[in-house]
């Protein structure tokens, strides 16, 4: 793998950079589609944010596996290197820690968008191989017609009232999301980063042996019907649930007291791309304004939110709908070297600390 890392580097040792979007979107339209994956339509307001693309570049979109984790994107351009069908990502959307290793490994490719510059230096690889495209904060989205009591910390989730109630928004063994909050509720736990995973794998540990925690990936649907009355997801997707639920049922979200950690994605593009013009159409689309403020629609904080601020380019409206400020006070964002150092300890330790198969 090694051997083929370094290949598909030197291959790509010009980085593409922006060229005129018009000629851009010409050589798009002749490839006619864009495949993703992993972009449930509810995630940072995603539906909308395709709908705009196709609307504005007449390109038709393959939405490949919307609940896919990270891992998942990963694997499916490697199971398709050689594929141009309708199966092979030309993009993905994964957690931080995917972005260097999908590098390494030769799976992505670099792009340099139009808005470059104003993306800060520590959230995007200075080659263009990745880049931060968004970022929130860990919650607990509560069923409050179930939960008469919401838990205001990780601590809490271990009580007996909350027996049969906890899930994750994924499978820690391959999400990013899942993996992240095992993190939290370790750091949390540990009151500091150092150990967290550990610490974080014997929470859930705990929390399984006490009869608490549900091993079904928690969704929207599974917590109106009571199956997750709770579910560890990032704050944005929680939001978006009591929005599209409409108070039936009344959803509660909450930020813990501790343990908050901000999670960063990324986005990148196939090293195998069968569309490369439509995936580097589909970036400039993302870091316009437009897309930009497309995400913060649905709730996320994009990764170009300080630019957008300072330049007044954020409705009044759009500023008011978000949570908090006091919310994102205390959180944490882990650096890469500690988020690859959790997702291994995690992903590894999970069936022996917990030995619970999510899905």
């Amino acid at each position: 793998m090694a051997s083929a890392a370094v290949v598909a580097l030197s291959a790509f040792a010009g980085v593409a950079k922006a060229q005129s979007l018009d000629a851009l979107a010409a050589e798009a339209k002749k490839e006619g589609s864009l495949t993703v994956i992993a972009l449930p339509h509810d995630w940072c307001g995603y539906g909308d944010v395709i709908d705009g693309f196709k609307k504005k570049y007449g390109l038709t979109v393959n939405e490949l596996n919307p609940d896919a984790g990270s891992g998942d994107e990963v694997e499916a351009i490697k199971a398709n290197k050689g594929n141009k069908g309708p199966q092979a990502p030309d993009v993905i959307d994964v957690g931080l820690s995917f972005g260097p290793t999908a590098k390494a490994d030769g799976l992505i490719q670099p792009y340099k968008v139009a808005t470059w510059s104003t993306i800060p230096a520590d959230q995007k690889d200075a080659d263009g191989f990745w880049y931060g495209d968004y970022y929130g904060v860990l919650s607990f989205e509560v069923n409050a017609d179930l939960v008469k009591n919401p838990p205001k910390d990780w601590a809490d989730l271990q009580k007996p009232e909350y027996k049969d109630s906890v899930a994750l928004a994924g499978d820690p063994r391959t999400a990013n999301q899942a993996v992240q909050a095992v993190y939290a509720a370790g750091l949390s736990a540990a009151g500091k980063d150092d150990g967290a995973a550990a610490a974080g794998l014997k929470f859930f540990g705990d929390l399984n042996k006490a009869g608490n925690f549900v091993p079904t990936i928690g969704k929207s649907a599974s917590l109106a019907k009571g199956e997750t009355p709770i579910v560890v997801r990032w704050d944005y997707n929680a939001l978006a649930d009591r929005d599209t639920l409409k108070g039936n049922p009344k959803v509660e979200v909450v930020v813990p007291k501790s343990g908050v950690v901000a999670g960063v994605y990324v986005q990148a593009i196939s090293a195998f791309a069968p569309h490369p013009n439509a995936a580097k159409l589909w970036m400039e689309y993302l870091y316009s304004d437009e897309g930009q403020l497309g995400w913060l629609k649905g709730y996320c904080h994009p990764v170009r939110f300080n630019d957008l601020v300072n330049a007044k380019k954020v409705p009044a409206d759009l500023l008011s709908a978000l949570p908090p400020a006091e919310n994102y006070a205390k959180a944490t964002f882990p650096t890469l070297d500690q988020q690859n150092a959790g997702k291994k300890a995690i992903t590894e330790g999970w069936d022996k600390a917990v030995g619970a198969n999510v899905k």
